[in-house]
Protein backbone atom coordinates (compact mmCIF):
# COMPACT_ATOMS: atom_id res chain seq x y z
CA UNK A 1 0.00 0.00 0.00
CA UNK A 2 1.40 3.38 -1.02
CA UNK A 3 -0.15 6.64 0.11
CA UNK A 4 -0.20 10.03 -1.57
CA UNK A 5 2.40 12.79 -1.14
CA UNK A 6 2.48 15.26 1.76
CA UNK A 7 -0.87 14.88 3.52
CA UNK A 8 -2.73 16.07 6.57
CA UNK A 9 -3.91 13.05 8.58
CA UNK A 10 -5.95 14.57 11.43
CA UNK A 11 -8.31 17.55 11.65
CA UNK A 12 -7.95 19.62 14.80
CA UNK A 13 -5.27 19.74 17.48
CA UNK A 14 -4.15 16.33 18.68
CA UNK A 15 -3.95 15.74 22.41
CA UNK A 16 -1.22 13.52 23.87
CA UNK A 17 -3.15 10.26 23.47
CA UNK A 18 -4.06 11.07 19.87
CA UNK A 19 -0.51 12.18 19.11
CA UNK A 20 0.98 8.88 20.26
CA UNK A 21 -1.66 6.89 18.35
CA UNK A 22 -0.82 8.79 15.15
CA UNK A 23 2.90 8.26 15.56
CA UNK A 24 2.25 4.64 14.57
CA UNK A 25 -1.15 4.68 12.90
CA UNK A 26 -0.08 1.95 10.46
CA UNK A 27 0.99 -0.52 13.16
CA UNK A 28 -1.62 -3.09 12.10
CA UNK A 29 -0.47 -3.27 8.49
CA UNK A 30 0.10 -6.75 7.06
CA UNK A 31 3.72 -7.97 7.18
CA UNK A 32 4.62 -5.09 9.50
CA UNK A 33 7.94 -6.68 10.45
CA UNK A 34 8.86 -7.78 6.93
CA UNK A 35 8.49 -4.64 4.83
CA UNK A 36 9.87 -1.12 4.72
CA UNK A 37 6.98 1.08 5.85
CA UNK A 38 8.63 4.31 4.80
CA UNK A 39 6.10 4.96 2.06
CA UNK A 40 3.24 4.75 4.54
CA UNK A 41 4.60 7.22 7.05
CA UNK A 42 6.62 9.58 4.88
CA UNK A 43 5.03 13.02 4.50
CA UNK A 44 2.18 12.58 7.03
CA UNK A 45 1.51 15.60 9.24
CA UNK A 46 -0.90 16.83 11.90
CA UNK A 47 -1.29 19.66 14.38
CA UNK A 48 -0.59 19.33 18.09
CA UNK A 49 -0.57 21.63 21.09
CA UNK A 50 2.36 23.62 22.44
CA UNK A 51 2.47 21.33 25.49
CA UNK A 52 2.86 18.19 23.32
CA UNK A 53 5.47 19.93 21.14
CA UNK A 54 7.50 20.92 24.22
CA UNK A 55 7.09 17.45 25.73
CA UNK A 56 8.62 15.86 22.62
CA UNK A 57 11.44 18.43 22.58
CA UNK A 58 12.41 17.49 26.13
CA UNK A 59 12.42 13.69 25.65
CA UNK A 60 15.83 13.53 23.94
CA UNK A 61 18.29 16.07 22.61
CA UNK A 62 17.18 16.77 19.01
CA UNK A 63 19.12 15.37 16.09
CA UNK A 64 19.19 18.94 14.74
CA UNK A 65 17.42 22.27 15.13
CA UNK A 66 16.80 24.77 12.32
CA UNK A 67 14.91 27.91 13.20
CA UNK A 68 11.28 26.87 13.56
CA UNK A 69 11.86 23.09 13.44
CA UNK A 70 13.71 20.25 15.13
CA UNK A 71 14.19 16.57 14.25
CA UNK A 72 13.95 13.64 16.63
CA UNK A 73 17.12 11.63 17.17
CA UNK A 74 15.31 8.28 16.89
CA UNK A 75 14.27 7.18 13.41
CA UNK A 76 10.94 5.50 12.76
CA UNK A 77 12.21 3.49 9.81
CA UNK A 78 15.16 3.91 7.49
CA UNK A 79 15.86 7.63 7.14
CA UNK A 80 12.37 8.76 8.24
CA UNK A 81 12.02 10.60 11.53
CA UNK A 82 9.71 13.00 13.31
CA UNK A 83 10.18 16.68 12.62
CA UNK A 84 8.36 19.18 14.85
CA UNK A 85 7.46 22.65 13.61
CA UNK A 86 6.65 25.91 15.40
CA UNK A 87 4.99 28.14 12.78
CA UNK A 88 3.40 31.56 12.90
CA UNK A 89 0.15 31.28 10.96
CA UNK A 90 -2.42 34.08 10.95
CA UNK A 91 -0.53 35.92 13.70
CA UNK A 92 -0.44 33.07 16.18
CA UNK A 93 2.03 30.33 16.96
CA UNK A 94 0.93 26.81 15.99
CA UNK A 95 2.67 23.46 16.38
CA UNK A 96 2.90 20.51 13.99
CA UNK A 97 4.45 17.07 13.63
CA UNK A 98 5.50 15.56 10.31
CA UNK A 99 7.38 12.47 9.17
CA UNK A 100 10.22 13.57 6.90
CA UNK A 101 12.69 11.47 4.92
CA UNK A 102 16.04 13.00 5.83
CA UNK A 103 17.74 11.27 2.90
CA UNK A 104 15.65 13.58 0.68
CA UNK A 105 17.34 16.97 0.93
CA UNK A 106 14.81 19.70 1.58
CA UNK A 107 12.09 17.33 2.85
CA UNK A 108 11.51 19.28 6.12
CA UNK A 109 11.35 22.60 4.28
CA UNK A 110 8.83 21.22 1.76
CA UNK A 111 6.75 19.84 4.62
CA UNK A 112 6.82 23.23 6.35
CA UNK A 113 5.75 25.01 3.16
CA UNK A 114 2.84 22.60 2.57
CA UNK A 115 1.64 22.99 6.17
CA UNK A 116 1.71 26.78 5.95
CA UNK A 117 -0.05 26.75 2.57
CA UNK A 118 -2.74 24.31 3.76
CA UNK A 119 -3.37 26.04 7.06
CA UNK A 120 -3.74 29.48 5.49
CA UNK A 121 -6.51 28.17 3.23
CA UNK A 122 -9.96 28.04 4.84
CA UNK A 123 -9.17 25.98 7.94
CA UNK A 124 -12.76 24.86 8.33
CA UNK A 125 -12.75 22.96 5.04
CA UNK A 126 -11.49 19.46 4.24
CA UNK A 127 -10.68 17.51 1.08
CA UNK A 128 -12.12 14.02 0.61
CA UNK A 129 -8.64 12.60 1.28
CA UNK A 130 -8.34 14.58 4.53
CA UNK A 131 -11.73 13.26 5.64
CA UNK A 132 -10.65 9.68 4.96
CA UNK A 133 -7.32 10.17 6.75
CA UNK A 134 -9.11 11.69 9.76
CA UNK A 135 -11.48 8.70 9.89
CA UNK A 136 -8.49 6.34 9.77
CA UNK A 137 -6.60 8.29 12.46
CA UNK A 138 -9.55 8.53 14.84
CA UNK A 139 -11.01 5.01 14.45
CA UNK A 140 -10.08 2.60 17.24
CA UNK A 141 -7.75 -0.24 16.22
CA UNK A 142 -10.52 -2.79 16.85
CA UNK A 143 -12.66 -1.18 14.13
CA UNK A 144 -10.08 -0.66 11.39
CA UNK A 145 -7.66 -2.95 9.59
CA UNK A 146 -6.53 -4.21 6.21
CA UNK A 147 -8.30 -6.35 3.62
CA UNK A 148 -7.09 -9.93 3.89
CA UNK A 149 -7.47 -13.17 1.97
CA UNK A 150 -11.28 -13.08 1.96
CA UNK A 151 -11.19 -9.98 -0.23
CA UNK A 152 -10.62 -10.00 -4.01
CA UNK A 153 -6.92 -9.97 -4.78
CA UNK A 154 -7.05 -6.39 -6.13
CA UNK A 155 -8.28 -5.16 -2.71
CA UNK A 156 -5.92 -7.09 -0.42
CA UNK A 157 -3.81 -4.89 1.79
CA UNK A 158 -6.12 -1.87 1.38
CA UNK A 159 -7.39 -0.15 4.53
CA UNK A 160 -10.79 -1.15 5.91
CA UNK A 161 -13.14 0.30 8.54
CA UNK A 162 -16.24 -1.03 10.26
CA UNK A 163 -19.40 0.76 9.18
CA UNK A 164 -22.78 0.61 10.88
CA UNK A 165 -25.46 0.51 8.20
CA UNK A 166 -28.64 0.69 10.28
CA UNK A 167 -30.94 -2.27 9.55
CA UNK A 168 -28.22 -3.84 7.41
CA UNK A 169 -26.02 -4.10 10.48
CA UNK A 170 -22.28 -3.62 10.74
CA UNK A 171 -20.12 -4.30 7.70
CA UNK A 172 -16.45 -4.06 6.87
CA UNK A 173 -15.81 -1.57 4.05
CA UNK A 174 -12.78 -0.36 2.15
CA UNK A 175 -11.84 3.06 3.49
CA UNK A 176 -11.32 4.50 0.00
CA UNK A 177 -14.70 3.15 -1.17
CA UNK A 178 -16.82 4.98 1.45
CA UNK A 179 -19.50 7.17 -0.12
CA UNK A 180 -19.87 10.83 0.86
CA UNK A 181 -22.85 9.91 3.05
CA UNK A 182 -20.85 7.15 4.78
CA UNK A 183 -17.89 9.49 5.28
CA UNK A 184 -20.17 12.07 6.90
CA UNK A 185 -21.59 9.38 9.19
CA UNK A 186 -18.09 8.33 10.32
CA UNK A 187 -16.90 11.88 11.05
CA UNK A 188 -17.50 13.67 14.36
CA UNK A 189 -20.54 15.98 14.20
CA UNK A 190 -18.43 19.16 14.15
CA UNK A 191 -16.63 17.98 10.97
CA UNK A 192 -19.53 16.45 9.03
CA UNK A 193 -20.75 19.46 7.12
CA UNK A 194 -17.55 21.37 6.49
CA UNK A 195 -17.23 22.58 2.91
CA UNK A 196 -14.95 20.73 0.51
CA UNK A 197 -11.44 22.12 0.31
CA UNK A 198 -9.72 22.13 -3.06
CA UNK A 199 -6.84 19.66 -3.01
CA UNK A 200 -3.40 21.21 -3.44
Amino acid sequence: MTLSPIRKVFEGIADRRQMFRMFDRHAQRPNCFEDDAGGLYRDEWFELSEAEHDYMFEILPPLWMRGEMFAMREFLTGSITSVFFTLRIDDRMRYFHGYCDLSDKGSPERMRDVIVERQTRPVRAMTREERLEHIWSSTHDDYRGYAGERWPERDRGKRTVMFYGGRQGTTLKLLDALTDVEIAAKLPVHLRYLPDAIAA
